[in-house]
């Protein structure tokens, strides 16, 4: 049912949420709270003088060190995560798999090039290409078109300093409510890089060859950083080429003591081959095979896209205000079953409060904020000649707009305790316009939805030691059909399909925190799924979008742990050490009483993704590290779950050294024994229905063979 925006009820709501913390101020007493890394030092108002940890730069107004992005990070009720892009810095890292990997909770599977599945518990888990669910953001500012949709092209390893992950609900401190939640990827500024210069070039196997540059520098109260990676590959399998060009820059100034702005600029061209898919018999006995429509039809994904933001902070006698404001234009040339050829604009502003302050002796941290943000796309669509445009199928505008206002507030009513209350409002319109006038699409169609409603959260947050934290918290949060659900595609005509949007009741609780050696991040969740968004694809071997329905209720539960501990210290009396970390992520995704499939499995995501990694690292800068990455059971492949495929395991090897004159060599070994695997999968509703059977259905993507990459970093 869609209705029409009650703002004024929800925003009673809210004031009412947020004002609950007021009302246990009135009868507490007194008390403190300490401020430690892991709590609160991200909640205070962030500065640019020097309390940084040693080794690592002090920030400045618009982006605090990296020590506060990770206090902030650490202080959130709910399961998180932070990488440091120190971990992978002098690392090979190419796609979002390798900066993501470490993070439980997180399943991220490449699929051929720059192409991957990123899901958190469950988000977009039967889509097979771009991304649903979950909001990308950069520096805090988001990266999805204003539809919610998303891709990966853009981000950079290269270009980044840190990592936020915010699991479902908890990515309200961004005002992102979707199941999924948010991943935040911070880029250095001239503040807070790992050097003024950096150079580096490395590759390897599949004719791997990639240089990255970064120079950035401080001018009294201006500063700048330039970043730029240009990589080409042959891919692992045929017809998998990939050519691209990302640049990333930001100016900032310091306009007066307390205020600064920062522009982002950013410039990114993906030129990509698609293999396609294949069938499980030619995945496990020719992998570097591509699917024959593929070639035949020269389908790739050229992608140029462009992106200039800004944000305006402001030192306030209470807490900071930040103003976000930015616009991203995007091209995309996509011949598939069809020639895709789309054109469209982003753009929105984003005001945000963050303070720290007393209610009566108590220590109370806010954030408030609203985001206003809207895009049109132009949507053609060709007959696909060997990857030319032949005559016109399409002629279709998206334009979608979304307007929030949300909440977030931590009152520490006992000294280790807080209360955490919060909420978000919003308001989506999606509008689809199909001009019609073409054989495939004679008639003209209007398509106009506004979602709109309240996602509400409380959580409590107990801190019994300093380092060691307790946490659980329920949160509501709806995920907003994109185009590619509303407009589905077919082999006779593009439709419009009004679909309610997904909403969930995400119960979690969770601990992490550091005792000696030992160090845990361990969370259980289960999410009450009513009209998931569910895919299948109606021919995934000729790489034709996947429909879109609601499933009335689903089930998704699981357990995201990592836990490491350092085995020895001083191995051969110099100041070693060896580590062991494991990672797991446990995935129970169902249909509940379905008309269809009953109680079946989700298809789409293994059960059960562990990751081992033993670490030796010596202080002249030397480190080794093999790692397994071994899924028990592979996904079942349809959500009839007639056909499950095998699971497998991966052994790894990296190793290299970090001069103190700032050079680094590294090595990285993939898939060491050439182990023959399914990395992702085109979900289909019953793969014994296929015609010619299971044996002919093509919707499996090999995974990459043996590999090593090898690179030079120096940075001065």
């Amino acid at each position: 049912m869609y209705y029409v925006p009650r703002v004024e009820l929800y925003a009673a709501l809210l004031l009412t949420l947020l004002a609950t913390t007021s009302v246990f101020a009135q009868t507490a007493g007194p008390s403190t709270i300490p401020l430690d890394e892991i709590t609160v030092a991200g909640a205070a108002p962030p500065s640019s003088g020097a309390s940084a940890r040693p080794g690592e730069t002090a920030g400045s107004v618009t982006v605090p060190s990296v020590a506060k992005q990770r206090a902030a990070v650490n202080a959130t009720v709910g399961s998180v995560a932070f990488v440091d892009a120190g971990d992978f810095q002098n690392r090979y890292a190419n796609t979002l798999r390798d900066v993501l990997k470490d993070t439980p909770g997180v399943f991220v599977q490449e699929r051929y090039g720059q192409e991957l599945r990123l899901s958190v518990r469950g988000s977009g888990i039967a889509r097979g290409f771009h991304l649903r669910g979950i909001e990308l953001l950069q520096d805090g500012i988001p990266f999805n078109l204003a539809d919610g949709s998303g891709d990966f092209y853009q981000i950079d390893p290269l270009a980044l300093r840190s990592v936020e992950v915010y699991k479902g609900g908890n990515a309200l401190t961004f005002g992102a409510t979707t199941l999924g939640g948010a991943v935040n990827f911070v880029t250095p500024t001239a503040y807070t890089a790992f050097a003024p210069n950096i150079l580096r070039i490395d590759g390897g196997s599949f004719d791997t060859v990639r240089e990255n540059f970064q120079f950035s520098r401080i001018s009294g109260p201006a500063d700048f950083l330039i970043n730029g990676t240009f990589t080409n590959s042959d891919g692992y399998r045929a017809h998998e080429t990939q050519r691209t060009q990302n640049f990333n820059a930001n100016i900032g100034y310091q306009l007066a003591p307390g205020v600064e702005t920062r522009f982002y600029i950013g410039s990114y061209i993906t030129d990509q081959k698609l293999p396609g898919a294949l069938t499980l018999f030619d995945a496990f006995n020719n992998p570097r095979l591509a699917n024959p429509t593929a070639i035949s039809g020269n389908q790739s994904r050229q992608v140029e896209t462009q992106r200039i933001a800004n944000r305006t902070s402001f030192l306030l006698d209470v807490g900071k205000l930040d103003i976000d404001t930015w616009a991203i234009h995007k091209s995309l040339y996509h011949p598939i079953f069809q020639a895709i050829d789309q054109d469209g604009w982003t753009y929105g502003i984003a005001p945000r409060w963050a303070g720290t302050f007393d209610i009566g002796g108590y220590r109370n941290d806010t954030i408030l904020g609203l985001r206003a943000f809207a895009g049109q796309n132009s949507a053609l669509q060709f007959v696909n000649i060997a990857g030319q445009r032949g005559a016109q199928t399409l002629n279709a505008l998206q334009s979608a707009s979304n307007y929030e206002a949300y909440g977030e507030n931590r009152f520490w009513f006992l000294p280790d305790v807080a209360l955490m209350t919060g909420a978000k409002l919003f308001s989506s319109n999606r509008t689809y316009s199909n001009k019609g006038g073409f054989a495939a699409n004679p008639t003209v169609q209007f398509g106009n939805v506004t979602y709109d409603g309240v996602n509400p959260k409380l959580g409590l947050l107990w801190q019994p030691l300093p380092d060691i934290q307790v946490f659980g918290d329920i949160t509501r949060s709806r995920d907003v059909p994109d185009f590619s659900d509303l407009a589905q595609m077919n082999l006779l005509r593009t439709t419009f399909v009004p679909l309610e949007a997904q909403r969930a009741w995400t119960y979690e609780a969770g601990t992490r925190g550091r005792v000696d050696r030992l160090l845990w991040d361990v969370t259980v969740y289960r999410s009450q799924v009513r009209d998931e968004l569910i895919n299948f694809s109606i021919n995934p071997g000729l790489n034709i979008p996947a429909a879109t329905f609601n499933a009335p209720r689903t089930i998704h539960q699981g357990v995201e742990a990592a836990v490491s501990f350092e085995v020895a210290r001083d191995l051969t009396g110099i100041g070693d050490t060896l580590s062991l970390t494991q990672i797991w992520t446990h995935n129970d995704f169902r249909f509940v009483r379905d008309p269809a499939f009953g109680n079946n499995r989700i298809a789409g995501i293994p059960d059960d993704v562990l990751r081992t990694v033993v670490s030796y690292a010596h202080p002249s800068g030397f480190y080794f590290s093999p790692s397994v990455d071994w899924v028990p059971h592979g996904a079942f492949a349809d959500h009839a779950n007639t056909l499950r495929v095998p699971g497998y395991a991966l052994l790894n090897v990296q190793t290299g050294i970090d001069f103190k004159n700032g050079v680094s060599l590294f090595v990285d070994a993939r898939n060491l024994t050439d182990e023959r695997y399914i990395s992702d999968i085109s979900v289909v509703t019953n793969a014994a229905t296929t015609a010619g059977g299971p044996a002919a259905l093509a919707a499996f993507y090999p995974g990459n063979g043996r590999s090593i990459f090898a690179g030079v970093r120096a940075a001065f």
